[in-house]
């Protein structure tokens, strides 16, 4: 899908949106606050109400691809998840709408900060939140969203960056050659197990800490349908082989609240060469916009690219690596690791 560009949205004319969604009157404040694809804002009520005001960027999400978003975090508020749910607006809605046909969302302000992970406990607590969100998730369905999938998120990533002339032609060919093995490699690895809504974007910052609350999760831009074990490996600090105790405290909070396969660990690195790809393929959508190319200058070079096609090698060598070393029993090291730490405490 193409993306459009934000040249008509002056602050001016999304605060007038904002003013219609809400039938309330703005101040003047238009503060922009960081968000490569999006354009977020917060604004403020005349009675002194601080808002963040979320638009999207045009092209990237259909009507219902977005009302799914809202769903799945509705969902969660709904089970007393930490959430920051979207606004209905008083048309009953959660959507707004610009002049041009640009959708928005308006969120509550809430403040947090980053978590901080200096204890077994904590790693135990993140996976505690994450299964109930998982709950939440598996509860309904969201067709209109990505599918993380090889078959198909994948898929339509490389053919995205080929099709759209972003790789140059002295590195064509050997991008063609690495995700041809990249695609052999992850062939068969993602069939028959569970898929559900999910995050999709789960790393640490996207997790705050409050004060007397707990945990809250946020930014739900990127939630799609996939293997839950997505929204826990992005939460490590480092490769799965490295990682393996924290994967197992991890998966020991989830499995208070929610059942795990834990099979799907096998799925870490093939997960983190399939974000690499789409990291890519979401860089090369808006590479044509002023900000992106403000923020990232040397993307798309013959140098980049020679780069990228190393680094989608190296990773796949971690992906022969890990399964290799896991091969006879998937989660044997992790059992392990749970002994041991048993053992330890007891």
């Amino acid at each position: 899908m193409e993306l459009g560009s934000f040249d008509n949205l002056t602050p001016d004319i999304m605060i007038d949106a904002v003013e219609q969604a809400i039938g309330r009157r703005m101040s003047g404040l238009a503060a922009p606050l960081p968000s490569y694809i999006n354009r977020v804002y917060e604004v403020q009520t005349m009675d002194g109400e601080r808002l963040i005001a979320k638009f999207y960027r045009p092209g990237r999400w259909t009507h219902e691809a977005i009302l799914e978003e809202h769903q799945f975090v509705m969902d969660c508020a709904a089970d007393e998840i930490p959430v920051i749910a979207p606004q209905v607006l008083p048309n009953g809605k959660t959507i707004g709408v610009t002049d041009d046909n640009n959708f928005f969302v308006l969120y509550s302000k809430r403040f947090g900060r980053e978590l901080e992970i200096n204890q077994d406990e904590e790693w135990i607590r993140l996976g505690r939140v994450v299964a109930r969100m998982h709950l939440a998730g598996a509860r309904d369905d969201a067709p209109e969203r990505i599918r993380l999938h090889p078959d198909s998120s994948t898929a339509n990533d490389i053919r995205s960056l080929l099709d759209g002339g972003f790789i140059p032609s002295e590195c064509h060919t050997d991008f063609i050659n690495v995700t041809t093995k990249i695609m052999q490699e992850l062939n068969g690895l993602f069939d028959d197990i569970e898929y559900i809504r999910i995050h999709g974007d789960c790393h640490r910052a996207n997790i705050l800490e409050r004060p007397g609350e707990g945990l809250m999760i946020i930014d739900f831009d990127d939630m799609m349908t996939g293997p839950p074990v997505q929204d826990l490996w992005l939460l490590l600090p480092g490769y799965a082989m490295d990682c393996q105790r924290e994967i197992n405290l991890i998966i020991e909070g989830y499995c208070e609240m929610r059942d795990f396969d834990e099979w799907t660990v096998r799925l870490i690195e093939p997960l983190r060469i399939m974000r690499l790809i789409y990291f890519l393929a979401w860089c090369a959508r808006q590479s044509s916009d002023l900000k992106f190319k403000h923020h990232f200058p040397d993307w798309g070079d013959n140098a980049f690219w020679r780069r990228e096609i190393v680094d989608l090698h190296d990773q796949l060598g971690r992906i022969k690596a890990w399964q290799d070393g896991n091969s006879g029993n998937s989660i044997s090291v992790i059992n392990g690791i749970y002994s041991e730490r048993l053992m330890t405490e007891f």
